[in-house]
């Protein structure tokens, strides 16, 4: 065994992260590790490389016991990290890159000659010939990907980590890194490769471990791990609490009030379909990493659509900025409040009037009466519980916060809002309110693009779902037809081409 890592756990301020879990890694394996987002995945490999000191367990790695308490350490034990966003100096060479910080040296000065031909030996293991005197940021993604994992060769790596080495290339650059993989594995270097997209972990890993909530939930062969129930392990059945909150049955079909056509931009959202009626709840589910969030930023024009259109009440719209959706009545509540969303120093009236504020100047003057008299409404209306309007919006309960952010938009009057995991980081009882809520929203006319990880979720308020994977729109299923199996189905796409559940 390489690598093994046992009973890990981790708290931060009192909230555990990690709880018992589990890693193992043979020499020369290709090991998937997947989960959701806050599975503990990235908590996990950074207590194994020193980033995080763990709070239990142990690890082993290369037959002895080690407790690195740096990056450094782990890398000189020969771990390397190649992280999602590549960490490469774009504007020094190829060969400096490779060898940074570690450069040869002949009396005393960096041999340049030795440096270049020690790039190019090691990237022509990988089958790669380019010119190692040009900077790195003259070449394509991929390209860059084999410089990083050339550099930590070179550092005598006995595992590699690969965290979502293929996000941002498109399907050749795909097989030139799957190709560089395999090349390590000859060379009996282990690869730990953290990624979302089923068929490429399919292609080119042994084994995989699967993460939810802090803990390991499952490991298996790759070979003995059928789709439907990695994605199972993934998922997990946590908010069976909830009740359908939808009809049973599909109600008369209402009109459209958005429709997105053949939607695409770069290798994240590839082709995208969806309808958003008018007084529903539009379901948007997919694993991690199938475009959810993409997608609905490129309906709100935080991103620019490239192929594809969009019509809102039967007229086609391009939206180029976030202004632009917000005038014709689009209001995006983002997935990660703390980031996107709330502003924490600011008030609740401060925040619940954001985008409202335009409307409520009067020579450059904000109407206090006006605003006032939103507010009031609103923290009312959504049974917002604060002490006044006044206080800071980073004392109140993330449910409470939620709430804020749903005012927010709200107060614009919008026709379609789109709201990305509404449930995220509150307890169960708050989830269940926002959700009713919603669901009230929708009967009064709204209507809701609604975005979620949550099978139950979806199941409880929504009245269709459409279901992405890997950037595109696999399935689409009416209210009679929802159901977990169906769902799951789609979401480790086996789906016949015309997108109906094979």
């Amino acid at each position: 065994m390489l690598l093994s890592m046992q009973g890990i756990s981790k708290a931060f301020a009192g909230v555990v992260a990690l709880k018992s879990a589990s890693l193992e890694v043979e020499p020369a394996e290709v090991m998937a590790l997947v989960g959701q987002n806050g599975a503990g995945k990235s908590t996990l490999i950074k207590i194994l490389t020193g980033v995080y000191r763990r709070d239990e367990g142990s690890i082993s790695f290369n037959g002895r016991d080690v407790d690195f308490t740096m990056p450094a350490e782990a890398q000189g034990a020969g771990i390397a990290t190649i992280y999602q966003e590549i960490n490469l100096a774009p504007q020094r060479s190829v060969a400096e890159n490779i060898y940074l910080s570690r450069e040869p040296k002949r009396f005393g000065l960096i041999d340049h000659a030795a440096m270049r031909r020690g790039a190019e030996a090691v990237l022509k293991t990988f089958n790669l010939s380019i010119d190692v005197d040009r900077p790195v940021a003259h070449f394509d993604a991929a390209t860059r990907q084999m410089v990083a994992i050339a550099r930590a060769v070179t550092q005598t790596a006995r595992l590699v980590i690969m965290d979502e080495p293929t996000s941002s290339l498109d399907e050749r650059e795909v097989a030139v890194l799957f190709e560089t993989i395999r090349t390590l594995k000859r060379s009996g270097v282990a690869v730990i490769f953290i990624g979302h997209r089923l068929d490429e972990l399919y292609a080119i890993c042994d084994r995989v471990t699967i993460m939810r909530d802090g803990q390991t939930v499952a490991k298996s062969p790759m070979a003995d791990m059928p789709k439907m129930a990695l994605v199972r392990h993934m998922l997990g059945k946590e908010l069976a609490a909830f009740q359908a909150m939808a009809p049973d049955q599909d109600v008369p079909e209402r009109p459209a009030r958005l429709v997105v056509e053949n939607a695409g931009a770069g290798v994240r959202v590839r082709n995208v379909s969806l309808t958003v009626r008018e007084g529903e709840i539009s379901g948007l589910a997919g694993l991690l990493g199938s475009g959810r969030t993409e997608t609905a930023r490129l309906i709100f024009g935080a991103d620019r659509m490239q192929r594809g259109t969009i019509r809102m009440d039967g007229k086609e719209r391009v939206y180029r900025e976030p202004a632009d959706a917000i005038a014709d009545g689009i209001g995006l509540v983002s997935e990660d409040r703390k980031i996107d969303g709330i502003v924490p120093d600011m008030s609740i009236r401060e925040n619940m009037t954001l985008a409202l504020l335009p409307k409520l100047k009067k020579a450059g003057i904000v109407d206090r009466a006006r605003q006032d008299e939103i507010v009031t409404r609103y923290i009312r209306a959504l049974g917002v519980k604060c002490a006044s309007p006044d206080q800071p919006i980073k004392e109140l309960s993330g449910g409470n916060q939620q709430k804020v952010l749903l005012a927010r938009w709200l107060a614009t009057d919008p026709r379609v809002l789109i709201i990305d995991e509404p449930t995220r980081g509150i307890d169960i009882g708050a989830k269940s309110e926002i959700l009713k809520l919603l669901r009230n929203l929708a009967d009064e006319g709204l209507s809701v693009l609604m975005i979620s990880s949550e099978l139950e979720e979806l199941l409880a308020a929504a009245d269709r779902v459409t279901v992405l994977s890997d950037g595109t729109s696999v399935a689409t299923l009416p209210r009679k037809d929802l159901s977990e199996a169906a769902l799951l189905s789609a979401m480790a796409h086996q789906v016949a081409p015309e997108g109906e559940i094979a």
